[in-house]
């Protein structure tokens, strides 16, 4: 009898902790409808996605100034804004982190590195980190591709940029490019997610 309840204890445990699990990654799933929003980009503007009313779609990806996977994906996420802006998915980069926690990640600091490296695209601050609990990001860099479909934003795509942050030229798979590819074809993305590899987002 001690057994079996045990064994109900640990299934019953099992069962809350993944559910507690699901519930804790929240955010927007594929599929699902974004919201826009208004946040301040490094020249001090507010954008918003609704700004853009040609856009067909934006590469929304949260990013930020300190992590090494962030530093690595720089070059690449430049390339995505010029390769896709004029064909109607921009980049749009957000910082989610929380600069008292890390300072290099202030609006600042923003600006600073962003004129380092010649972005091409707003970089914008989640002042208040209001912004990636709703998206449900929780890596820097994590990519969420969105697409125009009757007049609303949907979620096609959410995860990684490519399998090897370590070396561009090694990719194997360049999950957003063959997303938006995809999109722009009139075509579902073959793949829609995947795992989003970067450092924890700092709250």
């Amino acid at each position: 009898m001690k057994r079996i309840q045990f064994l109900m204890l640990v299934i019953v445990g099992a069962l809350v902790a993944s559910f507690g699990l699901k519930s804790d990654s929240g955010g927007y799933k594929v599929g699902d409808t974004a919201t826009d929003f208004k946040l301040k980009n490094i020249d001090d503007k507010m954008v918003s996605l609704a700004d853009y009313k040609k856009a067909k779609g934006f590469i929304l990806i949260f990013t930020c100034n300190h992590c090494p996977y962030s530093v690595a994906y720089e070059d690449r996420i430049i390339e995505l804004d010029k390769k896709y802006k004029e064909k109607g998915f921009p980049v749009i980069a957000i910082n989610p982190n929380n600069p008292e926690k890390q300072p290099q990640d202030s609006f600042e600091a923003m600006k600073v590195r962003a004129k380092e490296k010649g972005f091409t695209f707003p970089y914008l601050f989640d002042d208040g980190q209001k912004i990636y609990p709703q998206y449900g990001a929780t890596r820097t860099p994590h990519v969420f591709l969105l697409n125009k479909e009757n007049g609303k934003l949907v979620v096609s795509y959410i995860g990684a940029i490519d399998d090897n942050y370590k070396d561009a030229s090694q990719a194997k798979s360049k999950y957003v490019e063959d997303a938006v590819d995809a999109l722009l074809k009139g075509k579902k993305p073959a793949t829609t997610e995947t795992k989003a590899i970067g450092c924890t987002i700092k709250a």
